[in-house]
């Protein structure tokens, strides 16, 4: 599902495996999870063999991904990407830094935020545009989590760029559907839908625009975003 918010020249690579062969990661790799608790290894690992599929995607060959602060990812030189995993779901995005300045991705499972969460990771002004949470099961589109799963990809691509965390409260996002089942953010349909999204940043750096245009897309049960900036956003941003 990620294959389709990306442009043509970031290599992408799927899977919905919860596992991979033994054998699958570097000895660079196994030594980061030696102690990690099988979920944890899982995660790592289904991520990573993405990764190398998007890494041949791009005629590069397979290399250790380890990781920097806070978990993320190190690629190689001249290579920026980004990965997520969630249950049922994980994937990788790569593509060469001339083409790419910095791209992020996130996937979730298609469900309510759990309680408290919503406040938390949300503004005022978009809880008020996304409306109350829909009710699990009823085949509505469930807006806090897809906005959630936006933010995030929002931070993975603001953090490799300006070295700065930004909080959940420090992007406003706004949200429209494009699939023709409903004109934005608040309308019901089935959870089958697509659409694009503009994250205004509250925290700026001279490095990136100060909004951020990404997709979103809800597809069996998953709800995937994207956000990618080019190096002459000046000029052009966005996807």
């Amino acid at each position: 599902m990620i294959e389709l918010l990306l442009p043509a020249d970031v290599s992408s690579a799927s899977t919905r495996a919860e596992t991979v062969p033994d054998g699958a990661l570097f000895p660079e790799e196994e030594a980061l999870i030696a102690k990690s608790v099988a979920k944890r290894r899982n995660d790592f690992a289904t991520a990573r063999a993405c990764a190398r599929r998007a890494m041949a995607g791009l005629g590069l060959p397979p290399v250790a991904v380890l990781h920097g602060y806070r978990g993320r990812p190190l690629w190689p030189e001249g290579i920026v990407g980004t990965l997520t995993h969630c249950v049922g779901y994980r994937a990788a995005g790569l593509a060469r830094a001339t083409d790419v300045l910095s791209l992020g991705i996130d996937a979730e499972p298609h469900a309510p935020l759990p309680t408290g969460v919503r406040e938390l990771v949300t503004l005022p002004a978009e809880r008020e545009r996304i409306g109350p949470p829909a009710p699990e099961g009823t085949g509505e589109i469930h807006w806090d989590r897809i906005l959630f799963s936006a933010k995030e990809s929002v931070f993975k691509t603001w953090y490799p760029v300006t070295g700065v965390e930004l909080d959940f409260v420090q992007a406003d996002l706004t949200f429209h559907r494009t699939d023709g089942a409903g004109s934005g953010q608040g309308s019901q349909g089935p959870t089958a839908a697509e659409g694009t999204f503009a994250a205004r940043l509250l925290l700026t750096d001279p490095a990136l625009p100060t909004t951020l245009h990404g997709r979103w897309r809800v597809e069996d049960d998953i709800v995937a975003t994207a956000v990618l900036v080019r190096p002459d956003w000046r000029e052009d941003d966005g996807l």
